[in-house]
């Protein structure tokens, strides 16, 4: 690890001027933000990342709401820790999508450091670009070329790549946000906005180092889920290659209302699929209207990697994410609840 400065902020505003310097948010920048710090310390060990200032922002969650549920839908702060939300009573009973996205990611004692703002800006799992030892890795060092279009990619990304990097998004509680419209709050230099989490992810558009749309000095203050009949009948479903502490070699976060067993709105988002969080429209758009059927699951499925491009190791991937969302639809229209 190379030597770095290390300041504490003493609220959001200090610590938004401070990151605004020098182009926070992005993998080259100088200056970056430290939370829970579970991905960037690990970077920054690797050598892939080597910032000159690492600001915390540990101290600034102490006077925050961290889950707050009213009529509107739900709120979590971003300083949140996720084994927090993961327990949380009313995200399970409410949101148990939500909930089962966190309890499925990482280990415990990840989940006790690691906080929601940050495990939604993960960076990704590649190991050409977490060894610095391959040059060819665009989201790196811009303009190099990316190794896996033609190394072992099994775990790589099937939709939403181009050439210039088809890295996969290594997250599963965004994917779950997506799903669910979730929408960003944000507080900067210039102010405070909101987002919906489909506009803070960045596609590679041959910038892959580009990779999200934080504004210089901008931090993620909370997440707010709208209310929805389809929040409780909802679930995770996490494919992966040993049984826990492991990343998602395809995932479905899947959200169904339904009158009977027909489908009046699904919301289906996949993870371990694509370059980022996905959600997967076209699937949702066959299941609308549709009595939820095995058949009518395996077509959304189809619908849903209809534009999959594999490269070699990791052609397995469109069929494994297709048994993937016929299992969760079957499984999710298969929840029943007491009285709520």
């Amino acid at each position: 690890m190379r030597p770095f400065t290390f300041e504490r902020a003493g609220d959001l505003a200090q610590a938004c001027r401070m990151g605004s310097a020098t182009g926070q948010g992005q993998t080259d920048s100088p200056t970056q933000f430290l939370a829970g710090g579970t991905t960037l310390i690990d970077l920054m060990k690797l050598d892939v990342l080597h910032p000159r200032t690492v600001i915390d922002l540990g101290s600034l969650s102490g006077s925050r709401q961290l889950v707050s549920l009213g009529p509107e839908g739900l709120t979590l702060s971003a300083f949140a820790k996720m084994s927090k939300v993961a327990a949380h009573p009313e995200v399970l009973a409410h949101y148990p999508v939500v909930a089962q996205s966190l309890q499925l990611a990482a280990s415990a004692q990840l989940r006790n450091m690691a906080t929601l703002g940050g495990n939604v800006l993960q960076r990704t799992r590649c190991p050409y670009y977490r060894d610095p030892s391959w040059k060819a890795c665009n989201k790196r060092s811009p303009g190099s070329g990316c190794t896996a279009l033609t190394a072992p990619n099994r775990n790589h990304a099937v939709l939403g790549t181009d050439d210039s990097c088809i890295a996969q998004y290594p997250g599963d509680f965004a994917v779950a946000l997506l799903a669910l419209d979730a929408k960003v709050d944000l507080v900067g230099p210039r102010g405070s906005r909101s987002i919906l989490l489909a506009e803070l992810h960045c596609a590679a558009n041959g910038q892959p180092h580009i990779e999200t749309t934080l504004r210089a000095g901008e931090i993620i203050t909370a997440f707010r889920i709208p209310a929805g009949d389809w929040m409780r009948r909802s679930l995770f479903l996490k494919i992966r290659d040993r049984a826990s502490y492991e990343f998602a070699i395809a995932s479905v976060a899947v959200a169904l209302d339904l009158e009977g067993n027909t489908v009046r709105e699904a919301r289906i988002g996949l993870g371990g699929m694509a370059y980022r969080p996905w959600r997967a429209k076209e699937a949702e758009s066959h299941l609308a209207g549709q009595v939820l059927t095995q058949e009518a699951a395996e077509n959304a499925a189809e619908a849903a990697l209809s534009g999959a491009r594999t490269h070699g190791h990791n052609d397995y991937k469109p069929e494994l994410a297709r048994r993937a969302i016929v299992r969760a639809l079957l499984e999710v229209r298969q929840l029943s609840f007491g009285a709520a």
